[in-house]
């Protein structure tokens, strides 16, 4: 039986199905090359399911070049995920021809694979560092949701590997260097929670943050809509979140892409309007944007993976969804006392205040008759102007140093621009911060344990839900949790240490004796 299992790890492995000694040399240096592919294959694919919270930014930016949804992210994911577990597979079975003292000699075509892993790899860190570098930062943020787990998986890893350690100690010339590495390892393991700074790990947990709908409920009607708006009311938003754009009649509507080809996305433009699909905003009318329909391709693309979801008189619904006016918008909340947040688009054409997004903005939402204070008035440009117009506007910044200079409360920022502890220090001076685009549990959790006042989401329907972070420790609970880890990791270890020393000596014993070693 016992050779069996040998043959067939001898097979995977290497593919020779007999036993070869030969090449021990370079076949080690193949090893120690699959064991750093197979870090970096790791690494980069918890890099991959971290930054999916943004995964739209770029299938977004893909279309925008190449005027074709794909959902490219999902590809990169999928290609990790299935290198990552082939790297990983290979170098278990790798520890286990160790473990049987079979000879490392693996095959050419690993090899083959293991070369364009590597380069399927670094291209994937080097494009990720070039083009989105800024998620680097969501990397590391993810480190104070995972670590004290990367923590305890160090630990089991480092329990189960250490007999490989031992039985390398027992039968080597080089006794100092195995043992002196592995103690400076195990150190830093035993050691690293003391450099974990996590806000979840806290005996006073903050309120839940409160939910914006990110262009609605994209998650669950094309974005932008009436729809999509009514959805996220049900998810009970305290805030719609949109984009305004100033239609050729001087009549704001909601739509997210601006510049050229800006309907080309989320409309049929190219079928209503042939030949119009590369116009500007200021080339339709409301009238002509309201004949567009705005949702049929939310049900072809199915860019959140959603559809499914839905049942058919929903989707029949969102197939017939147009592009809404600001006004429409208003008119739902005013009626259900939700407040309105914007970017304004296009405005750095303006050529004045009383030509720009703001001044047509403005005085749409006077019109409508809305409270004030339910005006959340993020854009830059113009503030001061908007500001005479209607002082009950609440001023939202997203630059603290500005907010600071205008004796303003409210901050509205990218969820990484800010870093836990900051948020929490804003929230003791009574300054509210609304974070955005949030859509993963772990980071929602994250900013829930941080302080964070709203978050502005595209996963409302999750969020609603949750009644407590994902996890969340006193600390005197997590020390305790750390040191019976790190206790039991120990002596495990000790014993295997014990049991490979005595092993190693019955072995010596027997060769002195003149028995033969069956398992060498």
């Amino acid at each position: 039986m016992i050779s069996i299992i040998k043959t067939c790890f001898r097979g995977i492995y290497s593919c020779h199905w007999n036993s070869d000694n030969t090449r021990q040399k370079r076949s080690c240096c193949w090893f120690s090359f699959l064991s750093f592919v197979s870090i970096l294959a790791l690494s980069w694919m918890y890099v991959c399911f971290i930054a999916f919270n943004d995964h739209t930014d770029v299938n977004e930016h893909a279309f925008k070049k190449l005027e074709k949804w794909v959902d490219w992210y999902m590809i990169v994911m999928v290609i990790s995920a299935m290198l990552a577990t082939y790297c990983f597979l290979l170098l278990i079975f790798g520890l286990l021809h160790f473990a049987i003292r079979e000879p490392l000699n693996l095959h050419w075509l690993h090899k083959v694979f293991l070369v364009l892993g590597l380069l399927t790899d670094t291209i994937g860190i080097a494009g990720f560092s070039k083009e989105w570098i800024e998620e680097w930062q969501t990397v590391y943020m993810s480190f104070q949701a995972t670590a004290p787990f990367l923590h305890l998986g160090a630990l089991v890893a480092l329990t189960l590997i250490s007999w490989l350690v031992f039985k390398s100690y027992h039968t080597s010339a080089c006794k100092v260097f195995i043992m002196m590495t592995f103690l400076v390892v195990s150190t830093a393991v035993f050691l690293c929670p003391l450099a974990i700074c996590s806000p979840c790990i806290t005996s006073n947990l903050p309120p839940k943050p409160s939910l914006v709908g990110h262009r609605g409920a994209p998650m669950l009607a094309p974005e932008n809509t009436m729809m999509s708006f009514r959805k996220s009311m049900e998810c009970g938003v305290v805030a719609f979140e949109t984009d305004v754009q100033i239609s050729k009649d001087m009549k704001p509507f909601l739509m997210h892409d601006n510049g050229e080809k800006y309907l080309l996305r989320t409309t049929d433009v190219k079928k209503k309007f042939p030949g119009r699909d590369n116009s500007m905003h200021t080339n339709f009318t409301l009238e002509e944007l309201k004949m567009l329909n705005a949702g049929e391709w939310f049900l072809r693309t199915d860019p959140f993976h959603s559809v499914s979801s839905l049942s058919e008189e929903e989707k029949r619904e969102a197939n017939n969804q147009t592009v809404p006016s600001l006004s429409e918008l208003l008119v739902m909340a005013k009626k259900h006392n939700v407040s309105l947040i914007f970017d304004l688009k296009n405005e750095n054409n303006s050529t004045g205040f009383h030509n720009s997004n703001s001044f047509y903005t403005t005085e749409t939402i006077i019109k409508s008759g809305i409270s004030p204070d339910k005006i959340w008035w993020l854009p830059r440009e113009y503030r001061h102007n908007v500001r005479n117009i209607s002082p009950g506007f609440k001023q939202v910044y997203n630059v603290v140093d500005e907010m600071n200079a205008d004796g303003g409360s409210f901050l509205n920022m990218k969820y990484s621009s800010l870093s836990t502890r900051n948020i929490s220090e804003l929230r003791g001076k009574n300054v509210s911060v609304n974070l955005w685009v949030v859509n993963e549990r772990w980071l929602f959790s994250l900013l829930w344990c941080s302080g964070a006042s709203s978050v502005t989401t595209n996963a409302c329907h999750i969020f609603k839900n949750m009644s407590k972070p994902d996890w969340h420790l006193e600390p005197k609970k997590y020390m305790g949790i750390w040191i019976s880890a790190d206790v039991i990791s120990l002596l495990l270890m000790f014993g295997m240490f014990i049991w490979q020393r005595r092993k190693n000596h019955v072995s010596r014993q027997k060769e002195e004796r003149g028995f033969p070693l069956l398992d060498r």
